[in-house]
């Protein structure tokens, strides 16, 4: 699919997704629906939970502090948010930044699928617990972070969330250093 084709088609899925009325009470609150950025055809593709206060005033993924420390991130991997495609699972901020309650994440999860096969990444990089709990079930982030896991054919690596590690300075260096696997593991794949 072309880059362009791509792009066409995550318009319309954002399109649906707003059109289609999925979690009514988030919507109603939320200023916006938080799609996703970056490139339509991204090798790598992050997930998180959920919109904070920023990412639904501003429309886009991970822009507050967490975000600032991904930026660094990926700097360090010699990346730019432009090479890479960052959404959530849930994309209406919850209520006082409350976490996405399971039945948020089950609704939401059709459409993130089919956004993933839209962009069709090599390597799903989830950040934090939720969006690993809903991609790669059943797994502890402690005992699994940093260690790529295939699970019906896509490659996953589970990091812990950039917010955690802020305020975590051992998370945060275990982070750095899972991080920095990216590079290796895209070309394995």
């Amino acid at each position: 699919m072309a880059e362009a084709t791509q792009q066409q088609a995550l318009d319309e899925l954002q399109a649906k997704i707003e059109a289609s009325g999925v979690t009514p009470e988030l919507q109603s609150q939320a200023t916006q629906l938080v799609f996703g950025v970056g490139s339509p055809d991204a090798d790598i593709l992050f997930i998180g939970e959920a919109p904070g206060k920023n990412e639904d005033l501003k429309g886009e993924p991970f822009i507050g502090a967490a975000g600032k420390f991904l930026n660094e991130m990926l700097e360090t991997i010699g990346l730019t948010r432009e090479d890479i495609y960052i959404t959530n699972i849930v994309k209406y901020r919850p209520p006082n930044n409350r976490d996405p309650l399971p039945e948020e994440k089950e609704a939401f999860l059709p459409y993130l699928h089919e956004q993933i096969n839209i962009i069709k990444p090599k390597l799903i990089v989830t950040l934090g617990r939720h969006s690993m709990d809903v991609l790669l079930p059943g797994l502890k982030i402690s005992e699994v972070h940093g260690q790529p896991k295939r699970h019906k054919g896509q490659i996953y690596l589970p990091l812990f969330h950039p917010a955690a590690a802020l305020y975590n300075g051992a998370m945060r260096q275990t982070l750095i250093d899972d991080f920095s696997l990216i590079p290796t593991i895209v070309e394995k794949i």
